[in-house]
């Protein structure tokens, strides 16, 4: 794994995603019963005409989705208080083929942080259900394949009410399949990027 060293959000994050599959979108690519996604051509196409632009598509943002991005130094916060340090990195890459992730922190010598910071309503959700795994699953499995990390910590936050912290380990099936879905991905990219003339 090659670590590139970056401000997540900065222009160098995205340009060193731009044309790479990320494991915030590999449920683009795989579902989580480890079957190819309906959605990866899109993707494919996507990323095919970011590799060749060199530009990272700007992606929707709604005002939810900024207000998770602006708590979530809240949450490290907290979960370094009551869990662990948190070491922040920019973009994980697994060079051949080329797929990577950004996860939100490395935690000692085995584990990952995924913080996630939603809705009032999601997070009661999450807390009446015990679990958000199921929203996260390629996206934490993704991490771990490309990190090699052993764990990872979902933490659901939400000021003023109790956070849900799950600790999902490595799912050894469901990353071979993984793997073997990204290699076929990155095949086929690698392909249209040739057809189009990048």
């Amino acid at each position: 794994m090659k670590t590139i060293d970056c401000i997540q959000m900065s222009p160098e994050w995205f340009s060193a995603r731009a044309g790479v599959p990320s494991a915030s979108s590999f449920d683009s690519i795989i579902t989580t019963k480890g079957e190819s996604s309906k959605q990866k051509t899109k993707y494919m196409y996507r990323l095919a005409g970011e590799r060749i632009t060199g530009c990272k598509e700007e992606s929707y943002q709604n005002s939810a989705m900024q207000r998770g991005i602006e708590l979530e130094s809240e949450a490290r916060a907290f979960y370094e208080l009551t869990s662990a340090d948190v070491k922040q990195v920019g973009f994980c890459l697994n060079e051949e083929p080329a797929y990577g992730c950004s996860p939100d922190g490395l935690v000692g010598d085995d584990g990952l942080v995924e913080f996630k910071c939603p809705l009032m309503a999601t997070h009661v959700g999450y807390l009446v259900k015990g679990n958000l795994y199921t929203d996260y699953l390629q996206q934490v499995q993704g991490q771990l394949l490309v990190t090699g990390r052993k764990w990872c910590d979902i933490v659901s936050y939400f000021p003023g009410i109790k956070p849900v912290i799950i600790r999902v380990e490595r799912d050894e099936p469901f990353l071979i399949k993984l793997k073997v879905e990204l290699i076929l991905f990155c095949e086929s990219l690698e392909e249209i990027v040739t057809k189009i003339g990048g």
